[in-house]
């Protein structure tokens, strides 16, 4: 018989980031008084809030808040949108990370360049169980785009809390890095699934992912078509199985293959852990390319996100200086255009264009490693959850899982769709309430870790952007503020230059007569004269050109005794 005083212990559920976005996942499970963390992503911004900024992370104030109950870190397999996150997450908080051997050697390689030494890693094999905090953590092998990806089950008093992964049902004769058991989350319904977290991304497709995800009967179309061309295919590097099909179809043509960027090489040389190697007399030394006959060679090239796309673009511009792009050149796309990128997607594309080479466009035709339906379906049917929380993607994608857990013969009343910072409460085996309890805020990543200041310094970029600024200055005798210089008025992208004249006329009379009032009546300060400038000639360009530029106004004092 349960005990009664565990059954009471509450669980609560919620995100921090992944729902209603693609990207920036983070789930947070907590039982009691620990909490367990599901994957630290980064999204890439939207193309209005992509002012410098590079991509974006979950708000941890939560987990810094309470970071003596974190239990640990669990890493499902190594994409950025579930690991990109971790060198901000670290920095702040000290407990372990529970990845795959595989996972882990991204994640070294990602804070080895955030030069983060002090961080501690567990690595775990895919049929592994663990006590992690006070409970028991099952990791369960799922097929996904790169290998060593796992499931995870926490046991509790109340059942066990399933997260599934980015899977997919594939029956094929795969590798044991990708090969997926299903038996596993079969058996968690003998001890009761309390509830059961899908990935939502593939939800708006029909029967299974699987053959349809695979690129190699396309790409083999693309090597007997042009036989006697080159072949350029970019990739995102973190696609790896993809990466393994265009390589071993490569081999099946006996097509010589040039790896062309370093972390393409380097993922080569990595998956030599899991018993991949590329026989030597199919690739192409990438230090002799000069050297080399190119004329049917494939070049992978391999990147992420806006990188790889400005790469291409510098390709295809012969803007590199180890090869040169001709008009009888086949660029092959085979990844697919992440949000966020789509701007530097169509400029590639437009470039690629310009100098007359021919574009396909693989990835069309296949579709994205993640559960579609049907896979969605056999693993409700596995587990018999009590409750369902859709979870990664945006909220259209949600409610279609949701959907699909109404066909399984689920009740509205055991689905449950938050949003990020909702918090689902469990008791007694029970649905206890979904209160919204955390106010989250993105944090904006520009390179720099200015996270308090980043909704701020991107509010003045889009200032920037839009109304420009003004620079006033003037110079005034420190003892007798009197006025000795200026006032000088700049402006950049407010308005033409030959229509300023009036406005900067009016702003210098308004410059100069605030600091004149304020010494009159004994109220001078140098900052908050300066503010007051600010704000009236502000509310004069506003009503005068209706704009708003950023106004930086600068009195300088000067001693004239000496």
């Amino acid at each position: 018989m349960p005990n009664i005083t565990a059954l009471q212990e509450k669980i609560r559920i919620f995100s921090l980031g992944g729902l209603d976005e693609d990207g920036k996942n983070m789930y947070c499970v907590e039982i009691g008084q620990q909490i367990y963390i599901i994957e630290a992503g980064i999204k890439f911004p939207d193309e209005k809030e992509s002012l410098g900024i590079e991509y974006i992370v979950p708000d941890f104030s939560y987990l810094i808040e309470n970071k003596n109950r974190i239990a640990g870190i669990i890493i499902t397999h190594a994409h950025d949108d579930v690991m990109g996150a971790l060198p901000y997450l670290v920095k702040q908080i000290k407990t372990t990370i529970y990845c795959t051997a595989v996972t882990a050697k991204h994640i070294r390689r990602l804070f080895a360049k955030e030069n983060i030494k002090d961080y501690q890693i567990h690595e775990v094999k895919r049929h592994d169980q663990k006590r992690i905090g006070k409970h028991k953590v099952i990791f369960f092998p799922i097929t996904h785009s790169v290998p060593e990806a796992f499931g995870v089950a926490i046991s509790t008093s109340q059942g066990f809390i399933v997260y599934s992964g980015e899977f997919i049902e594939d029956y094929s004769a795969l590798d044991d890095a990708y090969r997926g058991d299903f038996t596993t989350p079969a058996q968690f319904r003998n001890e009761g699934v309390l509830v059961l977290m899908q990935d939502s991304k593939g939800a708006d497709c029909s029967g299974h992912t699987a053959p349809n995800h695979r690129i190699a009967p396309h790409f083999a179309k693309v090597l007997e078509k042009y036989e006697n061309k080159r072949i350029f295919v970019s990739v995102y590097t973190q696609s790896v199985f993809r990466i393994q099909e265009l390589i071993d179809t490569c081999i099946s043509f006996n097509r010589k293959i040039l790896l062309y960027t370093e972390e393409l090489r380097q993922l080569i040389d990595d998956l030599k852990d899991i018993g991949y190697e590329i026989p030597a007399n199919i690739l192409i030394d990438h230090t002799k390319i000069r050297e080399e006959d190119l004329s049917n060679a494939v070049i992978l090239i391999g990147g992420t996100g806006k990188s790889l796309m400005s790469l291409l673009s510098n390709i295809c511009n012969n803007e590199v200086s180890d090869i040169d792009f001709t008009s009888n050149d086949v660029i092959v796309l085979a990844t697919p255009v992440l949000p966020g990128v789509e701007r530097e997607f169509k400029q590639m594309e437009n470039d690629i264009y310009k100098e007359g080479g021919e574009v396909i466009m693989l990835d069309s035709r296949t579709r994205s490693v993640h559960p579609s339906q049907e896979d969605l379906k056999m693993m409700i049917f596995a587990t018999r959850p009590k409750y369902y929380i859709p979870v990664k993607g945006e909220y259209r994608k949600l409610i279609m899982n949701a959907n699909v857990a109404l066909e399984m013969e689920m009740s509205p009343s055991q689905i449950i769709i938050l949003d990020n910072g909702q918090v689902a409460t469990f008791e007694n085996k029970k649905l206890k309430s979904c209160a919204l309890e955390l106010e989250l805020h993105d944090n904006l990543i520009d390179g720099k870790e200015g996270w308090d200041m980043a909704g701020v310094v991107l509010k003045d970029r889009e200032i920037l952007s839009t109304d420009g600024v003004m620079i006033l200055a003037i110079g005034i005798d420190s003892k007798t503020k009197k006025i000795i210089n200026g006032p000088d008025v700049q402006t950049r992208g407010l308005v033409y230059l030959k229509d300023a004249e009036y406005l900067n006329s009016d702003v210098s009379k308004i410059m100069e007569q605030t600091i004149q009032d304020a010494v009159k009546n004994h109220t001078y300060n140098n900052l908050d004269t300066r503010n007051e400038i600010r704000d009236k000639v502000a509310r004069y360009l506003s009503n005068k050109i209706g704009k708003k530029p950023m106004i930086l106004s600068v009195i300088l004092e000067i001693n004239t005794q000496q």
